[in-house]
């Protein structure tokens, strides 16, 4: 265990934290986030599909409930009744083939009984952001086709603008209509098919392909599986890093098998040395005395 008490440094504490937290969040928030928005965007896709070949039905029998139930979203229906004159509403912040636009919801009395919000399609602003003047709707009975819409919910932050002018709101929400207007809509609405009374630019339908949510939603689950790994990787790479260390200081310690052992100095050798070397040096300094001692002797004579 003393091996990995660096891990209880404050940094690799940090960098632990980090990683589980990150981990966490691509497995609690961000890969759910992509694959939900995967399934409804294939939910969707499936629906749109299944309409094509279906024939368009009555409205007023898919309205019981007074609202538009999510299976029925893009269902083709046809309605009968008149449009509520002088009620229109314009949607704001809409984008078409990436231009600003309105679309424009009128309130519809069916002969049923109920009314709903019909959109109408969209006008593009011709000065700044105000919004453009566009064509009223047919006075008198007609009969709609298009595709039941489920409502869109409210935004608290951006209530909607009663005026000057038309009426504004930021997204579809029939309750909030109802009350610009003084009617009482169901929930939920329709969208006008091309070619029908009272339709302005026509809304395309969403290009069906899934997108790219499925692929993202696997890349934040590989990114959370990766960034543990790659936590244990840095770990491993630290561990190794000290046994080297550990080793190359344990090398420099040892002594080295190629090294002769230096012999003693022999005592006896030194000490002899050492009494030598005074006796040789008065022994070269005595023979020239000895030399000059003869000399004189031989010249003056023993006794003299």
């Amino acid at each position: 265990m003393r091996r990995l008490s660096f891990l209880l440094r404050p940094g690799w504490l940090a960098l632990a934290a980090v990683v589980i937290l990150f981990a966490y969040l691509c497995f609690s928030v961000l890969a759910p986030w992509q694959l939900g928005k995967n399934t409804t965007t294939s939910a969707r896709n499936e629906q749109i599909s299944r309409s094509f070949d279906a024939e368009p039905v009555d409205a007023a029998d898919l309205l019981t409930e007074q609202v538009v139930a999510p299976e029925d979203d893009w269902r083709r229906v046809v309605v009968t009744g008149t449009y509520d004159a002088d009620s229109d509403v314009v949607v704001r912040l809409r984008s078409v083939d990436d231009t600003p636009a309105f679309e424009v919801l009128t309130p519809f009395v069916t002969d049923a009984g109920p009314t709903i919000l019909v959109n109408r399609g969209y006008v593009l602003p011709t000065t700044g952001i105000d919004v453009p003047t566009f064509d009223p709707p047919p006075a008198g009975t007609v009969t709609l086709e298009g595709r039941l819409r489920v409502s869109e919910p409210s935004v608290p932050d951006k209530p909607a603008v009663a005026g000057p002018g038309v009426p504004q709101v930021y997204t579809i929400t029939p309750a909030q209509v109802g009350e610009l207007t003084g009617t009482d809509p169901v929930d939920g609405y329709v969208q006008l098919a091309d070619a029908q009374p009272g339709g302005l630019g026509v809304l395309a339908l969403p290009q069906l392909d899934a997108g790219p949510y499925l692929s993202y939603g696997l890349q934040w689950l590989a990114f959370g599986i990766m960034a543990p790994l790659g936590l244990a990787y840095f770990v491993r790479a630290e561990i190794r890093e000290r046994r080297r260390g550990n080793a190359e200081s344990s090398d420099d310690l040892e002594p080295s098998d190629d090294l002769e052992p230096t012999a003693a100095p022999d005592e006896y050798d030194d000490g002899l040395d050492a009494l030598l070397k005074p006796r040789r040096g008065l022994r070269r300094k005595s023979a020239p005395a000895a030399e000059s001692t003869t000399l004189l002797t031989d010249r003056y004579g023993k006794k003299r």
